[in-house]
């Protein structure tokens, strides 16, 4: 063969392949290597020419015989991996070919620039050529990588690692040899420097206590961090204070950016990923997706690095799929179900590999559980609430057994009763409504329990909220309006106390806001209470939305206090004012609707309609009435379905009875009577 390797690479990332080949060219094969029988058979002492098509290029007559004859001509081929070569169709046709000529196995990547792991423009870094399937929904091939990011192996490291690969030979055999070259080199110059030695020896005596000085500093820095990271963020997270939960982070953060790259030792490494994935909860916790999703990445590539340099390790391999699943749940939140999957799938198989590591030990064990978990989630939101059920329910059984051995483990009750919560949700979608109120109950049941049990951890407050409003949802929907109230008072009287800790916290802020829509939504609504409660939940999830626009909650919540006050205006005889109501709920939900067809805003939008129909009707323009309501029919009646979908009745219903269609109405109202349901408002 001509060429050791050809080289391809986007134009965007010539100066990298040039720098590549430089190195490549010029590597000099340690001497005690030489010789000795490689993977093509006898190692020379260097690498050979490289072929790069840009310098080759042009003194060639036909741009296609040249690179095929190239190719034909290389013993290797080395793709230099970045967002802008995944995105070449040049180099993965390169791959493609060289792919064909049977040579797959002397394929390697050399990674600059992006994730790896990702399979979104603009951030994948492998072309598809190199990870398409052996055959047809199969499993996507692994390249062999050397990752020179400075989150991966490192430019150096990874430089050894490719040339491991062209050579044919272990890395860790050809790191060793490197390292035993360069101590002859050591060597040698200090056998004609003797007559320096004695200044040099002062120096590096200076230096030896410098470093020993420094590395103590560095240790006791890391202790703090540690305490930082560890227990103070466990105390802060238990009374709310994000603020201080920020600070910490920056601090962190600050100190990471001060050690230089040969510093980072493996603890260094997962003090980082620590601090990564507390930072990315934190802009969680605040609505940030994007620097919550970058935080996550960062630590997925540090915790990968530390998985690699010791794959045996149950610890490394769980901390690797923590990254994994926080970078799955964004995805998930942000409705990317597809990358969600992919995540996801990657964090079961990381955590029942985990388990399978140490059978004796719980935790892994719950992992596993965690895995089937979160897919299940994925199933609810894709609207397969049969399998999701299942997996559930299985889950639930797991969970059943575990809290016979601890029962007085809170965290444990905690993750049964949101299994609960979970069923109760499924139930609902499937109209099986006193189901729903049974496994919403149970949820309420544990919550209620951890919060007399652990009084001082906040996190017990938060979520029993959560549960009294899905209990209060279900109580309503089955007609028990006095039952429904008084979970919805507990729900704000809770939800005052937790704002009043931290009124930054947007996610006890808008879930303060939706306990005072219920309570409106449930008490007479001539009562003037109830118009004071809407104003108060308008209030508080506008606020909310002004603060994060980006988050679907939110604009959902602040949708139904819209919706909310126009149906109030219309019952207290003011039409004219429903209109500007209507409109802020549609604007707030059509960037979400635009990007993802949910039920929720499905619901919500055929509702802003059919309010501004009812208007319109009460000021006397049936045909603009008319209008509105087929706007909302249309809506409802997308997707193809056998059956609605059970949450879409009501205000089925009660757009077909605005347009008197009564006999298509009376289909679904049979259907929301067997169920139990039972209207909070009359039909028209």
């Amino acid at each position: 063969m001509r060429y050791r390797a050809f080289l391809s690479y986007s134009h965007a990332d010539e100066k990298q392949a040039r720098w590549l080949m430089r190195r490549l060219e010029a590597y000099r094969v340690p001497r005690n290597l030489v010789g000795t029988l490689g993977r093509d058979g006898p190692i020379p002492a260097k690498l050979g020419q490289m072929f790069r098509d840009r310098d080759e290029l042009p003194s060639a007559g036909d741009l296609s015989s040249t690179i095929t004859a190239a190719l034909n001509d290389s013993s290797a081929l080395v793709v230099i991996c970045s967002p802008a070569s995944a995105q070449s169709r040049w180099v993965n046709a390169e791959v493609e070919a060289f792919r064909a000529s049977g040579r797959g196995n002397v394929i390697f990547s050399f990674i600059i620039d992006g994730d790896p792991a990702s399979r979104e423009p603009g951030v994948a870094c492998f072309p598809s050529a190199l990870i398409e399937p052996e055959t047809p929904g199969g499993p996507e091939r692994e390249p062999l990588a050397a990752d020179a990011r400075k989150e991966g192996d490192g430019r150096e490291r990874a430089f050894l690692k490719l040339v491991a690969g062209l050579l044919g030979v272990g890395f860790n055999d050809l790191a060793q040899r490197e390292a035993q070259q360069r101590y002859r080199r050591m060597a040698i110059i200090t056998a004609t420097s003797l007559a320096g030695m004695a200044l040099a020896i002062g120096l590096a005596i200076t230096a030896y206590v410098a470093r020993v000085d420094a590395e103590r500093r560095q240790a006791q820095a890391e202790d703090i961090l540690g305490f930082m990271l560890g227990d103070l963020r466990k105390n802060l997270t238990k009374v709310g204070r994000l603020d201080l939960m920020r600070s910490v982070d920056d601090k962190a953060t600050g100190y990471f950016a001060t050690l230089d790259a040969r510093d980072l030792s493996d603890r260094a490494l997962e003090e980082q990923a620590r601090s990564l994935t507390g930072i990315g909860e934190v802009r969680l916790n605040e609505g940030n997706y994007k620097e919550a999703m970058t935080a996550f990445r960062e630590a997925h590539a540090r915790t990968s690095t530390l998985y690699q340099r010791q794959p045996e390790n149950g610890q490394r391999l769980f901390d690797l799929s923590q990254a994994q699943y926080w970078i799955g749940f964004v995805a998930l939140q942000q409705g990317r179900f597809e990358d969600a999957r992919q995540w996801l799938v990657k964090y079961r198989d990381s955590t029942t590999k985990l388990a399978a590591m140490d059978r004796s030990n719980f935790a892994w064990q719950q992992e596993a559980a965690y895995g089937y978990h979160n897919i299940g989630a994925l199933d609810f939101r894709m609207g397969k609430y049969q399998q999701a059920e299942q997996a559930m329910l299985a889950e639930r059984e797991l969970y059943a057994g575990w809290l016979k051995q601890r029962p007085n483990d809170f965290n444990l009750r905690y993750e049964a009763a949101n299994i609960d919560s979970f069923l109760g949700s499924v139930m609902l979608e499937q109209g099986k409504l006193k189901e729903a109120e049974s496994y919403y109950s149970a949820q309420e049941d544990a919550m209620q329990r951890n919060r007399v049990e652990d009084p001082g951890n906040v996190k017990w407050k938060d979520i029993h909220t959560d549960a009294k409003r899905f209990l209060t949802k279900v109580q309503a929907m089955l007609g028990k309006r006095d039952q429904a109230r008084g979970s919805a008072l507990e729900a704000m009287q809770i939800g005052a106390e937790l704002t009043a800790l931290d009124p930054k916290n947007i996610t006890w802020s808008y879930s303060y806001g939706q306990s005072h829509w219920w309570l409106a939504r449930l008490v007479d609504t001539h009562d003037t209470n109830a118009q004071t409660h809407a104003d108060k939940a308008l209030s508080i999830l506008a606020n909310a939305h002004a603060q994060d626009p980006t988050n679907d909650h939110i604009a959902l919540w602040l949708a139904k206090s819209r919706n909310l006050q126009a149906e109030f205006a219309l019952l207290h005889g003011n039409a004219g004012a429903v209109p500007e109501h209507t409109q802020a709920a549609l604007d707030a939900l059509a960037p979400f609707w635009k990007s993802e067809r949910k039920e929720d805003y499905r619901i919500l939008l055929a509702e802003a309609y059919w309010l501004k129909g009812q208007a319109f009707l009460v000021e006397g323009d049936s045909a603009l009435a008319n209008k509105h309501w087929q706007l909302a029919l249309a809506l409802l009646s997308e997707g193809g379905h056998k059956e609605p979908p059970f949450l879409r009745l009501e205000m089925l219903v009660r757009t077909l009875k605005s347009l008197g269609r009564n006999a298509d109405a009376k289909v679904h109202i049979t259907r929301l009577e067997q169920s139990g349901f039972v209207p909070l408002q009359p039909y028209p």
